[in-house]
């Protein structure tokens, strides 16, 4: 399939936190989208990073994050049962611990990292890009394991992303939120 499965129906938080335990949904201002199970490529490739970020954030205020966790993106102050778009990025980091409940996350992380798919690539590249961008994810990372690239989109003071910086994977690609890590992507040479 090209593009990732929808439910024509406009769904809260308060309908998701019903569904199956067993089936993985994500909401983009109430439209439920199905998420197909990751290739073992892919949950590599979160493993990897995600264990160099949270190496990295031992001792320090921030906490990454994998999928499946359950990021709630309120509109204004509704309620989290009136919450229409709930996320659930490959890795997100999140500084402020106030957003962090049993839940997950409600409200904007700081970073958010997805690795594309092929039925999953023109909602991350797109919707998902507007929609960090408007809630104020501060950097959003979107890496292509084929081509073995990532794009870097940054907010500016303005509340909008710039033009992305593409960065391949045969150097360490620095975090502009925490410029001291470097991500290695030598493990990438592996396979």
């Amino acid at each position: 399939m090209g593009a990732a499965e929808q439910l024509p129906q406009h769904f809260t938080y308060a309908d998701y936190a019903k569904w199956p335990e067993d089936e993985r949904w994500e909401l983009i201002e109430g439209v439920a989208y199905a998420m197909a199970a990751p290739s073992r490529q892919h949950q590599k490739i979160v493993l990897k990073v995600g264990n160099q970020i949270d190496r990295y954030l031992e001792g320090k205020s921030c906490e990454v994050y994998p999928a499946p966790f359950d990021i709630r993106l309120p509109n204004h102050n509704e309620a989290d049962d009136d919450v229409d778009t709930t996320v659930q990025p490959d890795l997100a980091v999140i500084c402020d611990k106030n957003k962090l409940d049993d839940k997950g996350c409600r409200g904007a992380p700081d970073w958010i990292i997805e690795v594309l798919s092929p039925s999953t690539a023109l909602k991350d590249m797109d919707k998902k890009r507007w929609l960090y961008e408007r809630h104020g994810v501060k950097e959003y990372w979107i890496i292509h394991p084929i081509d073995r690239w990532v794009m870097v989109y940054t907010l500016k003071d303005d509340g909008q992303y710039g033009l992305p910086l593409m960065f391949g994977m045969d150097e360490p690609t620095a975090v502009g939120l925490l410029p001291e890590l470097l991500i290695d992507w030598a493990f990438m040479q592996e396979e």
